[in-house]
């Protein structure tokens, strides 16, 4: 089935609330694990800037405990500082700091952050019942609802101004697709949102019909023929514009693909939608590489930077038996391949990219392979079938 936003499934236990051991009393309960797929970008992030870390971690099955964390380090607007590992056993001096660190405007919806939060605190309220988690989450919906521009979008972190780009709106780590998908399961009432006051679905629902039409809105176009879509836009002009310095402005086909996903998961999908998921895969298809592969090639010496230890050089070579590949970023107006280094300045091919960068960044990948081969044309099958009811619409 086409991806979810977001990704989190408890067992079939948990729908349930509560399974007990045979023989226990109902002071003894045994909890559902619940899945921490979306807490992977956190993780791997703290790990790789925190490697001589010693701390213990729960299990997954201990979900009180890990409720517990996510609901320390909540801010006291709702919002969730990013890359913040959920499982890690806390010592008192960090609590400490933690809680010292409440007032702190510094929620980011970067690297998948804030709407896992609020679905894994929605979870462990269904099963326990304990009201705690359930203020928590809404107090994470309020604050994503707030943090909404007026024309739609959602910025990396809202309320962080120290670096320029904290106040685009982002595609980049699917901010404006993972918020919006979250925030459309909330407006359905889906499973685990039923819980969630009938007010907050229907602001849920007005914001999701305002960022759905900004996604139509900045879908790029070269000439009268959409493309797909820039990492990060300015919130007032709402031109392509640069993220971090070797993120410059540029069709982005790592983002593009989750975009076309949520898209394709909107029900009984309007003219302008449908136009825009077949003009995103008409481009898809237009800019593939055929017969390269990215190899790795083992260094010498392992290379440690700040963020990650290079073990690998990354190399793009002919491969006549390799299925498809994609640049990360295309030209807004030639589709030419981007690249570029930390000093903001293009090169002309990935060689030319620095170490650091080239191997601690994706420059090629097959992202777009799923959706092109598979995922789109189950929607379409879908959304032309008699059932569906879609007439002929225009790609561009």
């Amino acid at each position: 089935m086409l991806r979810d936003f977001p990704a989190f499934r408890a067992t079939a236990a948990g729908f349930f609330g509560v399974a007990l051991l045979s023989g226990c009393t109902m002071s003894q309960p045994i909890y559902s694990e619940i899945a921490l797929d979306d807490f992977g970008d956190a993780i791997k992030h703290w790990e790789d800037q925190q490697r001589d870390d010693e701390a213990g971690h729960y299990d997954a099955n201990q979900i009180i405990e890990i409720a517990d964390n996510i609901l320390l380090y909540q801010r006291a607007n709702g919002g969730w500082p990013v890359n913040r590992h959920p499982t890690r056993k806390i010592n008192e001096a960090e609590r400490a700091q933690i809680l010292a660190e409440k007032p702190f405007l510094d929620g980011s919806f970067d690297n998948r952050n804030t709407y896992p939060q609020v679905e894994y605190l929605s979870w462990v309220y269904l099963q326990t019942g304990d009201i705690r988690y359930r203020q928590g989450a809404l107090d994470g919906l309020r604050f994503t609802l707030e943090a909404q521009y007026d024309n739609g979008g959602f910025a990396h972190s809202p309320y962080r101004t120290e670096q320029s780009y904290y106040q685009h709106i982002t595609f980049a780590d699917d901010i404006m697709p993972g918020v919006l998908g979250f925030l459309r399961a909330v407006a359905l009432g889906m499973h685990p949102y039923g819980y969630v006051p009938m007010a907050l679905r229907e602001q849920a629902a007005e914001a999701v019909a305002k960022g759905n039409a900004l996604i139509l809105e900045l879908q790029v176009r070269q000439g009268d023929r959409p493309t797909v879509w820039a990492g990060q836009y300015h919130k007032d002009t709402l031109e392509p514009t640069t993220g971090r310095p070797y993120e410059v402005p540029a069709l982005a086909s790592w983002e593009s693909v989750a975009v076309v996903e949520y898209l394709m998961g909107i029900e009984d999908p309007p003219g302008p939608v449908i136009g825009a998921i077949e003009s995103a895969v008409d481009w898809f298809e237009r800019v593939r590489f055929d017969g390269m592969a990215l190899v790795e090639e083992p260094l010498r010496a392992p290379v440690e930077y700040r963020f990650h230890v290079a073990t690998h050089d990354r190399v793009l070579a002919e491969s006549p038996d390799a299925g498809p590949v994609w640049a990360r970023f295309y030209d807004l107006d030639t589709n030419k391949a981007v690249f570029a280094n930390r000093d903001g300045f293009r090169v002309p091919k990935l060689a030319d990219v620095h170490l650091e960068r080239r191997t601690g960044y994706d420059w090629y990948g097959r992202w777009p392979e799923k959706l092109v081969n598979e995922d789109y044309p189950q929607w379409q099958e879908r959304v032309y079938s008699p059932q569906g009811g879609a007439g002929h619409v225009e790609r561009y």
